[in-house]
């Protein structure tokens, strides 16, 4: 795509929430990518962010001078409410490449699929997390771990407003998404929910993806004012083999290898534990991946998200490059939404909550004392 002959892809970033991020991303490239304005709807902080950057401002496609390569879509498409599918549809037609930020309707990607097809350019849906850098090690590992064998179960974990980005990493964790099919929620006998003390946050469902038993576990709660905010926790996806179980702990790491515990008997059924036989005995019990050590939140912010959106840039680049048929990685994409329609259709409408903020606590302050003396 781009080197020493070859000038950057001149970028325009749509919207200025989480699209700061993807500003980010697109500065942190130079010579691939130049960020050449922002589209947003005008309001004082689009103006003052443009100012800041040090590039023009407009609210509509129509204003886009000519020249623009590509087109970072960060705005909400329809099932959020938004027009993004609208924007980056208007955008292809002007013979823009578009990278927009999930999630979208399956009818509503097909459509923006077909009109890249139409207009011979490129569209990137972005799930985003994929990108992100232990869940990409995972996924790596997750290979490895299929090329040893066969996958015994999933066992998956997360919050309404991120399960579609847990479904895409989920495919490609077992090796592709078909053949899949979901059961209905499992509901627990009155008697027994009458006895929690809180309302049940987590709604459970048993099916197969790309073959392999699944138990999804989705936080079906929702803040309308701060979508955002009040998940349990994001992602959390385990996947087991016969050598073991490699776990993404939490989106942003740490990723864990737990081999599979069996040792050997003596001729009187003893397990052993040393000796010939027992070399992967000296094996920890849960190894964390290289790479993915937990950092600071601050550092997701300011380091993790941008390299992940440089990384989804530098994807669309190169089928740029290529000349790709969108559709070709389309359909993987639509088949995602497939699945997350099912989900959600499942589930239902989630509950909606108005918690009050929670207060965070630092690791230290779970720290007991010490045990001392003999058990």
């Amino acid at each position: 795509m781009t080197g020493p002959s070859r000038r950057p892809l001149r970028t325009v970033v749509c919207g200025t929430g989480f699209g700061r991020f993807y500003a980010e991303a697109v500065r942190s490239l130079p010579g691939e990518f130049e960020l050449v304005a922002i589209l947003a709807r005008g309001g004082e902080h689009s103006r003052a962010y443009a100012r800041r950057l040090g590039v023009p401002l407009y609210t509509s496609v129509e204003e886009l001078p000519e020249g623009v390569d590509v087109a970072c879509v960060v705005v909400g498409a329809a099932v959020s409410g938004g027009p993004g599918s609208e924007l980056a549809r208007a955008l292809l037609s002007r013979g823009v490449h578009v990278l927009q930020e999930h999630p979208v309707h399956h009818d509503e990607l097909a459509a923006t699929l077909r009109t890249a097809r139409a207009h011979g350019v490129v569209h990137h849906l972005n799930p985003f997390y994929r990108h992100v850098a232990p869940i990409a090690r995972f996924l790596a590992a997750a290979a490895e771990l299929r090329r040893r064998g066969r996958l015994l179960f999933a066992d998956a974990t997360a919050a309404i407003q991120v399960l579609y980005p847990l479904l895409d990493v989920m495919g490609r964790a077992l090796g592709g998404l078909r053949p899949w099919g979901l059961a209905d929620p499992v509901e627990p006998p009155a008697g027994v929910e009458a006895l929690a003390a809180t309302p049940r946050p987590y709604r459970t469902v048993q099916g197969v993806i790309g073959g392999v038993p699944l138990t999804l576990r989705v936080q079906n709660q929702l803040d309308p004012s701060d979508g955002d905010n009040h998940a349990l926790l994001w992602h959390r996806l385990a996947i087991g083999a016969e050598g073991g179980v490699l776990t993404l702990a939490d989106t942003h790491g740490p990723v864990l290898w737990n081999p599979r515990l069996h040792a050997p008997r003596d001729a009187h059924g003893r397990l052993v534990s040393t000796g010939p036989g027992t070399e992967h005995l000296t094996e920890p019990s849960a190894t964390v991946l290289e790479g993915t050590e937990p950092v600071p939140f601050r550092e997701v912010f300011a380091r993790l998200w941008p390299e992940a959106i440089a990384r989804a840039l530098r994807g669309l680049a190169a089928d740029i490059a290529e000349g790709a048929d969108p559709l070709a990685r389309g359909h993987y994409d639509l088949a995602v939404c497939r699945i997350w329609h099912d989900v959600t259709g499942r589930l239902g409408r989630p509950e909606i909550i108005r918690p009050t903020p929670p207060r965070p606590l630092r690791a230290a302050e779970l720290a007991g004392p010490a045990p001392t003396g003999t058990p």
